[in-house]
């Protein structure tokens, strides 16, 4: 079989320990796994699933920040069909406890210092799974004798990750080894420079690991056989210190760029090693372009537009396309990858014509398998095996595509996805809101941020700062309100939907699109 057909974790894993059995595949705080290792210690932690019960299609879910255990646990449980949930570490206990209980998980892996959080979602639960921290799990993986196994195939589920719902829960995509991995042959057939990859190559994944962009790159350093470098969570000295061990490629968004480019220490650091730069959630200002090209001279920056859902990218605006005195493609998303189709449909489904905005939609074998448990919301986002991204967007006569708007209202504040029905939900319980709607506005750091513009009940007085602290009780700290409005009456259509649109209208005044 040749590299390329190779579409999952266990032909993956097999593979890189015979051909390059002593180069670095997993690295942390200096602490490496070589190929061949992590070929060892895989099969012990499959032993470990398989001794406390575990079988192909059920759920484990990891809480914590990013770990080399993480994607330990990842790659072995996928190598049975075993899926994985990992969990935003920054989430509340009432929201982890939900994906807890959706996903049904039968066991909670935890990383130090998640003891307390953990305790504390599982203690609003009926049925909770049993928490396994990472000492505990260590212990255990030693201890397994490992054995035959029967590996998963190319269409089992794999990994499970959470998006922020339009109706206040948040979703699971379920994603197959497939989907992982499939775009990979088209991408090499394609021959693009950045599809190909060098013997000593290193990635960075500082990105969160619930997020796509975090065990995404997890993903590519195993399908292309290359170390990856582990940090726990993204700071601009992490990945300065990522720079000087050699980091060849990156996925950041545009606001950590800045602050990455901007730190004191940039200006002394060897980035020669730098290839790509991979950015996404939002396009990147041509002022921190310049800037950055300036400071890591030697990279290719990349444009990766996509979403959980199509399990990460499907359109990417390449280097070439970064122009320093700016350009009209700048402003777009890139177009599609190879083995990826996007089209722009109108409302009765028909595509429209180049420059007309519609809703952008796509037909990739990355596209998931499905919602967990949500057969109707399944059939609303994938008909007839395409991708209903819910984004307004306009392509031009050279299949770029220019996003102008959610049309599900979703907010993206420093690459977080933030849905203002979950906002609005939890503001909602406050005792002096009567009606509140969220938006996002403007952000020069962060792109866009959350505010709640608020009806108080008649008699009562609302107070902005006693808002953002009832939400932060209650949610994730990127989805709380960075403002509040108090307002007389909500603007509303005849039919008394609340027209979110005018009130954003002001703070995106003189703009040219409505997400930034």
């Amino acid at each position: 079989m040749a590299e390329h057909e190779k579409l999952t974790f266990d032909e993956l894993i097999r593979h890189w320990a015979k051909e390059k059995p002593d180069q670095v595949a997993l690295e942390q705080e200096g602490s490496a796994l070589t190929f061949a290792e992590l070929e060892d210690r895989s099969r012990k932690i499959v032993a470990m699933l398989r001794a406390r019960g575990l079988e192909k299609g059920d759920r484990i879910a990891w809480l914590g920040k990013n770990a080399r255990h993480y994607f330990e646990l990842f790659y072995s449980a996928a190598r049975l069909g075993i899926v994985m949930v990992p969990i935003g570490w920054r989430l509340a206990a009432p929201e982890i406890a939900y994906i807890l209980g959706d996903t049904g998980a039968k066991l909670l892996f935890i990383d130090e210092g998640f003891g307390e959080l953990a305790d504390k979602a599982c203690g609003q639960m009926d049925a909770a799974p049993p928490i396994v921290d990472t000492p505990t799990a260590r212990a255990e993986i030693a201890a397994a004798q490992p054995g035959d196994f029967a590996a998963a195939g190319a269409d089992d589920a794999v990994l499970q990750l959470y998006t922020s719902g339009t109706t206040g829960n948040p979703k699971g995509a379920v994603l197959t080894n497939a989907n992982l991995f499939s775009l990979r042959l088209p991408a090499e057939e394609a021959a693009q420079p950045w599809s190909s990859w060098d013997e000593d190559e290193a990635i960075l994944i500082c990105m969160p690991c619930a997020h796509i962009g975090g065990t995404g790159l997890g993903i590519m350093a195993i399908a292309a056989g290359i170390r990856a470098i582990v940090q726990a969570e993204f700071t601009p000295e992490g990945v300065l210190d990522a720079f000087e061990q050699g980091i060849t490629r990156l996925f950041i968004v545009p606001a950590a760029l800045q602050m990455v480019v901007q730190h004191p220490r940039a200006k002394d650091t060897d980035m020669s090693a730098v290839k790509y730069v991979m950015y996404g959630a939002a396009p990147i200002p041509l002022d921190l372009l310049r800037e950055a090209v300036q400071t890591i001279p030697g990279a290719g920056f990349l444009q990766c537009y996509g979403m959980t859902e199509t399990t990460g990218t499907i359109a990417m605006l390449p280097p070439e396309d970064h122009a320093l005195d700016g350009n009209q493609r700048m402003r777009s998303a890139g177009k599609a990858v190879p083995g990826a189709e996007l089209k722009v449909i109108g409302e009765d489904g028909g595509e429209l014509p180049c420059g007309e905005v519609g809703e952008l939609i796509c037909k990739s074998p990355s596209n998931m398998i499905g919602y967990w448990n949500l057969p109707d919301a399944t059939r609303g986002a994938l008909k007839d095996g395409w991708m209903h991204t819910g984004d307004a967007a306009y392509m031009d006569e050279d299949g770029y595509v220019y996003i102008q708007d959610r049309i599900k209202d979703m907010i993206i504040s420093g690459g977080e996805n933030v849905y203002p029905a979950q906002v609005e939900s939890a503001i909602y319980g406050h005792p002096a809101v009567s009606e509140v709607a969220v938006i996002g506005v403007p952000d020069e750091t962060w792109g866009e941020a959350v505010k709640a513009c608020v009806v108080p009940k008649p008699g009562t007085t609302v107070d902005p700062d006693d808002i953002i602290a009832f939400t932060r009780e209650r949610l994730a700290g990127f989805k709380v309100p960075k403002t509040v409005e108090v307002i007389d009456a909500m603007p509303r259509n005849p039919s008394g939907k609340i027209l979110r649109r005018e009130l954003r209208a002001p703070f995106w005044e003189g703009r040219d699109r409505q997400v930034n």
